[in-house]
């Protein structure tokens, strides 16, 4: 155990515990699981036999956790799901379809580098809602792919990774999800819940999907046809690489 602060009354059966651990009273933390750097188990919390928890990941009071937990995820219940992220400020929702005011057409820049929140210009009469967008005119870049991800249960995340050259244009045409982006230095959360609201993620942007409701449709429009080698799925590599590429002050 290195610079673990762990209460006298948990239970620790691993010795699998990175630097800057703390364990809260009462919890209890099953052999073979592992306690990334950072990691935070809150009181009574248990965490079950070979579970990892993240960098930096918190397990909230009483959770439950039965399965891997990535890095800077907050976890909550029982079974423990993720309900947010480690220093990703959540967006303010903007106003739904159907009430009576609404965003503007328009861009937002993120905290994020590069990351931009997109209101597309919305046309409504009594037949309903249209919403549209021109290539190389309201979106980023005119696609090469495009895909769909839906069926997701609630407890289940997407993403996790980051491309080093393509860039991403996210939508939910129809329920609604959270979608965290990080820089390696800053990260954000928004939520998309309306078809009308789309958001651009340049390369190199860690993206996490997460929270999708039962009918949640997200399209995916990509600068670049599928490539594996474009991928970048470990965290610790993503930071890595963008640190290095990011704009010296």
């Amino acid at each position: 155990m290195t610079d673990a602060t762990i209460h006298s009354s948990a239970v620790v059966l691993t010795d699998a515990i990175g630097v800057n651990v703390q364990v809260g009273a009462l919890a209890c933390v099953a052999a073979g699981a592992v306690l990334g750097n950072g990691a935070h188990v809150g009181e009574g919390a248990v965490v079950s036999p070979g579970v990892r928890i993240g960098d930096h990941a918190r397990v909230e009071p009483g959770a439950v956790v039965t399965h891997d937990v990535p890095a800077n995820a907050v976890v909550r219940g029982h079974p423990a799901i993720i309900v947010g992220y480690v220093d990703a400020p959540a967006r303010a929702s903007e106003a739904r379809l159907g009430t009576v005011t609404k965003a503007a057409p328009g861009v937002s820049a993120s905290e994020v580098r590069g990351v931009q929140l997109h209101h597309l210009r919305e046309v409504q009469d009594m037949r309903g809602y249209l919403c549209a967008a021109e290539f190389d005119s309201n979106l980023p870049f005119v696609p090469r792919r495009c895909f769909w991800v839906y069926a997701v249960p609630n407890q289940q995340i997407r993403g996790e990774h980051a491309h080093r050259r393509c860039a991403q244009y996210l939508v939910a045409v129809t329920g609604s999800l959270r979608v965290v982006a990080d820089d390696g230095e800053r990260r954000e959360e928004f939520s998309l819940d309306r078809p009308s609201l789309g958001l651009y993620l340049p390369p190199m942007t860690w993206g996490i999907q997460y929270g999708y409701s039962e009918d949640a449709v997200l399209m995916v429009l990509a600068s670049d046809p599928y490539e594996p080698q474009d991928y970048i799925r470990d965290y610790s590599e993503f930071r890595r690489l963008a640190q290095s590429a990011a704009p010296q002050s």
